[in-house]
């Protein structure tokens, strides 16, 4: 009988990765267990393996599951890994074959609906990923993968940013809003889906934060801003998170959501709020050189255009010093 394994080992030094490389052929066995696993290789996708005759019939999805019906998948068919696989997770060295960090994004079970040289047809039972799937071969070792079951996330919103009305004083109802830098940038809304973004195509150095997602699908609103010589994305709303739609949320909900996401790196960051304090802020605003302040209602859903729910409140101007 042939060594499933042959090909994995051949592609592996025990001695060099952390990757259980058994010496013996598998024994065919049953089973239904299942793995899905994040790898930020020199691309990031994530492995779909299957139990299947004693080793995980194993498929490199760029993208990830499809959420929708509607879009399919590439899904790369890849050597047969070993059962000990089920758990594996850690970090492969760079310059070994698949080298980067793994970890277990999902797993459990899956039903078998059908399995062929061309078509395999699976129901998945996870705690994130669930539902009926089929993968399909396209050629020699690209397939496609489907999903069969409804759309399992709200679709993306339009991509309209939310944009305030000036006014000379802030709100008599200060406790009503939050206040925020007005930052004077060029406004940016970011979607990021399967660990990419269409906003890298002009700002490539955006990429990295699209990768460091993972599998968590948002749409991110800020502006790109030049601090320190370096341009720089200030996030300050959140209208997509994982797959469910916010812009019928509250802005406190919202902001709850964005400061979640703990986006804090040289490149991008989480803009400061501060609800109710417009006298500090617009000081700062000041003492910084910036245009004003933004009093964002907290009970406000976001609403593309202009809106009375924002106020851009200019920063006072300078007084000429006496004498």
């Amino acid at each position: 009988m042939a060594d499933k394994l042959e090909r994995y080992r051949s592609r592996r030094d025990a001695s060099r990765t952390p990757e259980p490389v058994p010496a013996e052929p598998p024994e065919p066995r049953g089973g239904d267990a299942y793995v899905i696993q994040e790898h930020h290789a020199r691309s990031l996708h994530w492995d779909l393996r299957l139990e299947r005759d004693g080793v995980l019939a194993s498929w490199a999805i760029p993208k990830g599951l499809p959420a929708d019906p509607a879009v399919n998948h590439l899904a790369v068919h890849t050597e047969d890994h070993p059962m000990e696989y089920l758990t594996f997770q850690g970090e492969i060295p760079q310059g070994e074959y698949g080298g980067g960090t793994m970890t277990v994004w999902d797993t459990g079970t899956y039903e078998t609906e059908k399995w062929s040289d061309r078509e395999v047809k699976v129901v998945l039972h996870g705690s994130r990923a669930s539902g009926r799937f089929v993968l399909f071969r396209t050629d020699d070792k690209n397939w496609m993968i489907h999903r069969m079951d409804p759309p399992a996330r709200d679709p993306f919103p339009p991509l309209e940013p939310m944009l305030p009305v000036e006014r000379v004083r802030p709100p008599r109802a200060e406790a009503d809003y939050a206040y925020e830098f007005a930052w004077g940038g060029r406004r940016l809304l970011v979607p990021v889906d399967g660990g990419r973004t269409d906003a890298a195509r002009d700002h490539p150095w955006l990429r990295p934060l699209a990768a460091s997602l993972g599998s968590r699908s948002v749409v991110l609103d800020g502006e790109v801003v030049t601090l320190a010589g370096a341009e720089v994305l200030v996030c300050y709303d959140l209208l997509y998170d994982d797959g469910r739609s916010l812009v019928a949320e509250p802005y406190t909900a919202r902001r709850s959501a964005l400061e979640a996401l703990d986006l804090s790196a040289a490149r991008w960051q989480t803009a400061p709020s501060w609800p109710g304090q417009a006298a500090p802020v617009r000081r700062a605003a000041r003492e910084q050189g910036l245009p004003g302040v933004v009093a964002k209602r907290l009970d406000s859903p976001y609403e593309p255009g202009p809106s009375r729910a924002w106020l851009l409140i200019p920063s006072p101007a300078r007084r000429p010093p006496r004498g």
